[in-house]
């Protein structure tokens, strides 16, 4: 399943896995992986993965991690990013703004809100015998189509639109039901 790389990157995502069941917080893959995961296969390389976590439970994720071996790369309001064995993990925080949406929690988007169902109700995608929550496919498509226009100085890169495509098709698909038909 994947390249050596891959197989890492899997391995991690089970340890955070584990370390969350054992502090009794929640994270979401986001980004590639939770394509990935949501899919059921692996669909590309991935440069690290990319992690939703309440801010509230950062410190303690942080902690345990460290003390699995992984380095802090930055531990701020908005993000903590940690590395181990040339493999990188990045936790987005996010927390409950005004009528309990889920909002950036720091950095300078700190209070601005997240695509509403984004993370509840929970979707869980599973790979490779790993079960993690992830990002809704619809929010995913929606963080990556609106990034750039977010963001101006980060344009739409190719693995977005393929990313993208593969989850708009996933939808499609799922929708169809199993024998191909609109319900």
């Amino acid at each position: 399943m994947g390249t050596g790389r891959s197989q890492r990157q899997l391995g991690m995502i089970g340890e955070v896995r584990a370390v969350v069941a054992e502090l009794g917080t929640e994270v979401w893959l986001r980004g590639g992986w939770a394509v990935d995961f949501w899919l059921g296969k692996v669909t590309r390389e991935h440069e690290d993965v990319d992690w939703f976590a309440w801010a509230r439970d950062a410190r303690a994720l942080r902690e345990r991690l460290v003390a699995l071996g992984y380095e802090v790369l930055r531990a701020d309001a908005q993000q903590v990013d940690l590395a181990r064995d040339g493999e990188e993990l990045s936790f987005a925080l996010v927390a409950r703004g005004d009528g309990g949406a889920v909002v950036a929690a720091g950095g300078p988007w700190a209070g601005t809100a997240w695509p509403a169902g984004m993370l509840e109700p929970t979707v869980t995608g599973r790979l490779g015998g790993v079960e993690s929550p992830v990002v809704s496919p619809e929010a995913q498509i929606e963080i990556k189509l609106m990034t750039p226009v977010w963001m101006p100085q980060r344009p739409r890169r190719p693995k977005d639109a393929e990313d993208v495509a593969r989850l708009e098709a996933g939808l499609r698909a799922r929708s169809a039901g199993p024998a191909g038909d609109s319900p």
